[in-house]
């Protein structure tokens, strides 16, 4: 039986996957777009509710009569604590809001946080698990984390579930497009030790496949899955990968020192708060790049959803960086 199904931020790379994966489905497609978005991107078919989350009458219309919401919408950079809030924290206390008194039986609430929320993990094999004590790092995390709360705060009433993706990568993604973009180059920076460092990672095809099954499964009604591949990957894995596909011969590896990082970070931060933007870079962000283990289990998403990223790392970068030369990217 077909459904309608509300998604949130399908403008973004991940959303607009999702778009397309439930169009294929046949499924009854709603996204909620901001005024200033335009929509003509959009598959064929698909019902537009234009507003902004602090509207409830545009909230009203757009969760009236769904019976799923995958809710992606939200921010990666901001001035503060409060700039994350405005866009992570207050869209999610505000829809879940509105389908409380215009969607009571809304079957599923699915939102999307990140593995930020839960923080890095002390070793990189076996990753952070679900039941283990929220850490986040950086005020992004915190901000995620606040979302987290509110969902869980409302499951009694409606039925939530969180998923914390890590890094994604894929076609139409553009921060992993910079890695691939300077290994062609025969170059490697990272911030920290690269020699040390390991990150779960997860196909983006993969990812919505998990976040589908989240949303559908009964039994992940109030419960947080962290959707990853099966095992985490290194800089050198991930260079064993792109090589046979990006021809470069050799990899020069340059490891930037974390004070210089935070020097650089501090000084572009500062330029972007006089010009009145939000520095991509900043001190918070690199507090983020310089942890050693980004990585999560994804053995409770296998137990409850049965759940299994298919694709592994060599065909998800010979796909991404296939689709990055056909577009022009690379």
């Amino acid at each position: 039986m077909r459904e309608t199904i509300l998604v949130t931020g399908s403008s973004g790379f991940i959303g607009a996957q999702v778009l397309r994966h439930l169009s294929a489905e046949g499924e009854r497609v709603r996204v909620f777009l901001r005024t200033e978005s335009n929509g003509a991107a959009l598959p064929e078919g698909v019902e537009v509710v234009q507003g902004s989350f602090c509207d409830p009458e545009a909230l009203r219309r757009a969760v009236r009569g769904v019976d799923r919401v995958v809710h992606l919408a939200g921010v990666t950079k901001a001035f503060d604590e409060a700039g994350y809030d405005a866009g992570n924290v207050i869209p999610v206390k505000n829809l879940l809001a509105a389908v409380v008194e215009h969607n009571p039986r809304l079957k599923r609430f699915l939102y999307v946080s990140s593995l930020t929320v839960a923080g890095p993990a002390s070793e990189g094999m076996h990753g952070v698990r679900e039941s283990d004590a929220p850490s986040p790092v950086s005020a992004y995390g915190r901000s995620k984390l606040r979302a987290e709360a509110l969902c869980m705060e409302r499951s009694g009433s409606i039925p939530v579930t969180i998923v914390r993706p890590p890094a994604v990568y894929g076609p139409g993604d553009r921060d992993v497009l910079q890695v691939f973009q300077m290994l062609s180059r025969g170059l490697l920076l990272s911030a920290g030790s690269a020699a040390r460092q390991r990150f779960s990672m997860i196909y983006v095809d993969d990812l919505v496949d998990g976040l589908m099954m989240a949303a559908r499964s009964n039994k992940a009604a109030g419960r947080t899955y962290h959707l990853t591949s099966p095992r985490s990957s290194s800089w050198d894995e991930l260079i064993a990968a792109a090589k046979p596909v990006l021809g470069f011969t050799k990899i020069r590896k340059l490891s930037l020192p974390e004070p210089f990082l935070f020097f650089v970070a501090t000084l572009v931060g500062g330029v972007a708060s006089l010009r009145g933007r939000a520095a991509l870079i900043n001190r918070d962000k690199i507090n983020e790049l310089v942890q050693d283990y980004w990585v999560c289990s994804p053995e409770q998403a296998e137990i409850d959803l049965g759940f299994r990223a298919g694709t592994s790392l060599a065909e998800g970068v010979a796909k991404t960086v296939a689709w990055y030369r056909q577009k022009g990217w690379l």
